[in-house]
């Protein structure tokens, strides 16, 4: 796993770190889960969430000031409250407090059966997890999943966010997401930063946490220095 930070620019400081599969050779995630077969699909999901647990408890300074962001698979969840057993255990095995552990989904990843993904949501707040959907904007559904249930965070996509501070039409976009996400008290993050101009035209917008390579790079199993925003 890699840990990239998340920047939030009202605090001025780290809100938490997403752990992105990479690997051993510094594979990105696609080439990583190009191998995964069908039927292990839920087996990795698991080892995933596990590992990432693991590390961040080992890297994160204060783990309860912090969040740790969790990407999983909801076609390879069957039952979430018993997918959740591992979870659970790798949490309370390294002392990691459960409202640290925010999951995501991407939006990329067609959800065949909405009940069951609002299932998977519900039991997951139920534990005192948070939840997000990743990639918002750039997948199957759209604004759709947040009439069937509302996540406590979205992630603008980067397709989105990529030349904002130029482009009126991407503004206007984002302008209307934040609005939505204002009425539905939804938190909204901006990924894939990597300019100064696209951070300062986003935080005008009424962004305020961030992920990018503007503010830092993944770093495999360690924490990178963050380039603050203000």
């Amino acid at each position: 796993m890699a840990f990239q930070p998340i920047y939030d620019a009202t605090a001025d400081r780290t809100w938490g770190y997403e752990a992105l599969v990479r690997g051993v050779n510094g594979e990105g995630a696609g080439a990583v889960l190009a191998q995964v077969r069908p039927e292990q699909r839920y087996r990795f999901d698991q080892e995933c969430r596990v590992k990432a647990i693991e590390l961040a408890s080992r890297l994160f300074p204060t783990p309860e000031s912090l969040k740790l962001s969790i990407n999983f698979m909801p076609n390879a969840v069957y039952e979430p409250s018993a997918c959740l057993r591992a979870t659970l255990r790798a949490a309370d095995l390294h002392g990691f407090p459960l409202t640290s552990i925010m999951f995501e989904f991407t939006e990329d990843e067609k959800v065949d059966d909405t009940e069951h993904l609002t299932g998977i949501i519900s039991e997951y707040r139920k534990r005192g997890f948070m939840t997000a959907i990743d990639d918002f904007g750039a997948g199957h559904a759209g604004l759709g999943l947040l009439v069937e249930f509302q996540p406590d965070l979205i992630k603008i996509d980067m397709a989105i966010v990529r030349g904002i501070d130029t482009e009126p039409a991407r503004r206007a976009v984002v302008a209307g997401i934040v609005h939505i996400a204002a009425s539905l008290d939804i938190t909204v993050l901006a990924e894939g930063i990597e300019t100064e101009g696209e951070y300062r035209a986003l935080k005008t917008l009424g962004v305020h946490l961030f992920q990018g390579y503007w503010f830092a790079r993944p770093a495999f199993e360690a924490l990178p220095e963050l380039r603050f925003g203000t």
